[in-house]
């Protein structure tokens, strides 16, 4: 067996259970395991960059960055652990190419769905076993369920004197029940334990317990249970905890306090501290508490929490507000990464770009809908970030998508095609390459910006030089360099590019 997909509802704890198999089998796998958290995207074509990054391949040229993984991977054995793949089945192609092409490749997925592919073995992830109903001897049997452990654990996290009891153990056994033995809906119970003991606990679950269990047999397990069991624990937060809990929900893949407050002061008033209010909701288990790449404190959502956070934000009609919020916030921050990327704290910025790059697709995907040119000044500042990360394919499919909404002649649509070009010189595609900075070139004319074509020409000049036409790129890269509005930018000029134009000026 080469590919294992372990499936089930949101919370029932596939990604836990896959990540303690992956530690159990780190002997077998000489090149170790990877786990590549598919969470942030929702589009197919993304998910072997996503690997790639992963693994450390780096796109370069054309050569196809499916073939480059191959050729990774193809002598190595390696556990490659791909985490929430349901919303991107589509790519489910890709692991049967890796795996054919890598003999001593193994692939661990979890999944809402089976991926439907030949050799593959689907684990249904069971719920935790949870004590039989009306046993002869309650504190024994309840001692003896997973379900009730781990509502004992999480329970004694918060409240430390907590503990298992004959007086209590009914209690906990008949919520556990309640919860269909579902570990995050269980974490969520047993979080309340702080303000309310299991008997006050129950008598408030069981008002609940009609929608728990009572979905419709069409939807899927996770509306069953799961979106019922987060309401509940929703319902116990104040209301300015409700509303900070909806309006954090904007982020993916993490935030500090200070992109809280940014999105909180687009928001009503409230009289909430940011900080209380996150760690009141770290406390709730709605929150969980990350250290950040720099050591500031990061606090991020499961993704089923987030999802209910969501539903919730734009039924209160204030999913516009946050959204544009939460994008503002990082083109702020992005457009000031722009121009420090150059410089000598070059390296703090990639870092937080980084760490933000789940929340700046999110911002890209939300401008695309909303407000292009907002996003075309998002994309065309990530520009450089997507170069030397090497998320070619990625910046352009979210360049060249923008410039389909944006105004025709516009700078801003200029630098976003010049933008293109780049990202296309680096993939070797000089066609489309030279096409994109012509274009660019013929916007910043009609606008008489002769400092960003001045960068245009540059570019053009090394594209039809990698393009086999060293005189003509000799002649466009001279026209640059005699610009006198390129005085004072940063020319950047380093590597072979440079060496090969220097010589062509020279000769």
């Amino acid at each position: 067996m080469r590919l294992l997909t372990l499936t089930g509802p949101g919370g029932v704890g596939k990604t836990r259970l896959a990540l303690e198999a992956a530690a159990g089998l780190a002997d077998t796998f000489p090149d170790g395991a990877r786990f590549v958290s598919l969470a942030p995207i929702t589009d197919p074509v993304l998910v072997a960059p996503m690997v790639a990054q992963a693994l450390g391949v780096r796109e370069a040229g054309d050569e196809p960055i499916t073939e480059r993984l191959a050729a990774f991977l193809r002598d190595k054995r390696l556990l490659l652990l791909l985490d929430n793949f349901e919303q991107v089945v589509e790519a489910a192609p890709l692991v049967t190419d890796l795996l054919a092409a890598c003999p001593g490749l193994k692939g661990l997925v979890t999944s809402r769905v089976r991926l439907r592919l030949s050799g593959e073995r689907d684990y249904p992830v069971p719920p935790l076993a949870v004590p039989a109903p009306a046993g002869p001897r309650p504190f024994q049997y309840a001692k003896g369920s997973a379900a009730v452990r781990l509502f004992s654990e999480r329970a004694q996290a918060v409240r430390p004197e907590f503990a298992l009891t004959p007086e209590n153990a009914s209690a906990v056994a008949d919520i556990c029940r309640g919860l269909d033995g579902l570990p995050l809906a269980i974490e969520l119970a047993a979080a309340r334990i702080k303000v309310l003991p299991p008997a006050a606990l129950l008598a408030r679950l069981e008002k609940r317990l009609p929608l728990l269990t009572g979905g419709g047999r069409d939807l899927p397990a996770r509306q069953q249970t799961m979106r019922d069991a987060i309401a509940w624990s929703h319902d116990l937060l104040t209301p300015e905890e409700q509303a900070l809990f909806r309006w954090l929900a904007v982020f993916v893949g993490g935030f500090t306090l200070e992109g809280a407050e940014a999105v909180v002061f687009a928001g009503d008033a409230l009289d909430l501290d940011v900080f209380e209010g996150v760690a009141s909701l770290v406390d709730k288990s709605l929150l969980r508490q990350e250290v950040g790449p720099d050591e500031e404190p990061r606090f991020a959502m499961l993704e089923t929490i987030r999802e209910f956070g969501l539903e919730r934000l734009a039924a209160r009609g204030e999913e516009a507000a946050i959204q544009n919020a939460h994008a503002a916030y990082f083109l702020a921050l992005v457009e000031q990464a722009e121009s420090a990327l150059l410089g000598p704290e070059q390296m703090a910025w990639l870092t937080w770009l980084d760490a933000a790059h789940d929340n700046l697709r999110a911002a890209l995907d939300w401008c695309l809908a909303s407000d292009a040119e907002a996003g075309l000044r998002l994309a065309g500042a990530l520009s450089l970030f997507w170069q030397v990360r090497g998320y070619l394919l990625e910046g352009r499919r979210w360049l060249e998508a923008l410039l389909a909404q944006a105004p025709q002649r516009a700078a801003l649509r200029a630098k976003a095609l010049h933008a293109a070009g780049q990202l296309a010189r680096h993939q070797a595609d000089i066609a489309s390459g030279i096409s994109l900075c012509e274009e660019s070139l013929a916007i910043y004319r009609e606008l008489g910006d002769k400092r960003g074509g001045a960068y245009v020409l540059r570019t053009l000049g090394l594209l039809v030089s990698d393009g086999g036409d060293p005189e003509r790129g000799r002649a466009l890269f001279e026209r640059a360099w005699r610009c006198p509005a390129r005085r004072g930018m940063n020319w950047a000029l380093r590597g072979t590019q440079h060496a090969r134009m220097s010589g062509a000026r020279r000769s």
